[in-house]
């Protein structure tokens, strides 16, 4: 990570993994549709009303501060992230889930079920467009998959021993944990972090995610780790 020179205006785009696949192929799958804007870089408590060279120069501190580079990694960028509400919004909308952590031993499977509150003046309401959730280590996954709103499932990669996150978009989210204590050494648990995010309102969560040593079915052992119950 680093900073740029905030003297000129720069556009400074970094393609992901995938992005880069879509753009070697060269057959017009690379194609952006989709952008997001954020703030998380600016320090609006650095706004001063009462500046000694009057209110033209109350957000000086703000427009000095150095601008972020692009990285691909959303754990760590666009955390903030600005969004556009309907005019006479009084509440900002808050993505929730029906569980506040989840906990998995090997081989275990539990479904999260988000919803968002105060999003179209509904209460609690799921959003339209889904939700987009994001497991920070896909390692500690033997299967991620994402149901939408008319009840069609979609699985992400079978498996990855490469500590990298990946992302699913649906109404519900379905997280199996791996079956296999190769990556656990001499530790208990495991630690990663599932985001979810609206895709209509831009509001998320971050739900912490423990998976446990503990051995529930050992039946064989695969090639890549995974053992198959």
């Amino acid at each position: 990570m680093g900073y740029l020179d905030n003297t000129t205006i720069t556009v400074d785009a970094v393609l992901t993994k995938k992005g880069r696949e879509a753009l070697a192929r060269q057959d017009g799958s690379f194609k952006i549709t989709q952008f997001a804007l954020g703030d998380d870089e600016i320090d609006y408590t650095l706004y001063n009303e009462n500046h000694p060279n009057g209110s033209a120069f109350s957000g000086e501190a703000i427009e000095n501060l150095p601008i972020l580079e692009a990285i691909p990694d959303d754990q760590a960028i666009l955390k903030s992230k600005l969004v556009t509400l309907p005019r006479g919004t009084s509440a900002m909308p808050v993505v929730t889930a029906n569980t506040a952590k989840i906990t998995l031993s090997l081989g275990s499977t539990t479904v999260i079920n988000p919803t968002t509150l105060n999003f179209s003046g509904q209460s609690n309401l799921k959003e339209p467009g889904g939700y987009i959730a994001t497991i920070a280590d896909r390692r500690l996954l033997a299967k991620f998959t994402a149901t939408s709103q008319a009840g069609k499932t979609s699985q992400t990669q079978a498996y990855s021993n490469v500590a990298i996150a990946e992302s699913a978009i649906g109404n519900s989210f379905t997280l199996t944990a791996i079956n296999s204590q190769t990556l656990f050494g001499t530790a208990a648990t495991l630690l990663t972090s599932l985001v979810i995010e609206g895709r209509d309102s831009g509001a998320r969560t971050t739900i912490p995610v423990e998976i446990s040593k503990e051995v529930l079915a050992v039946t064989s052992l695969s090639t890549n780790g995974i053992v198959a119950s």
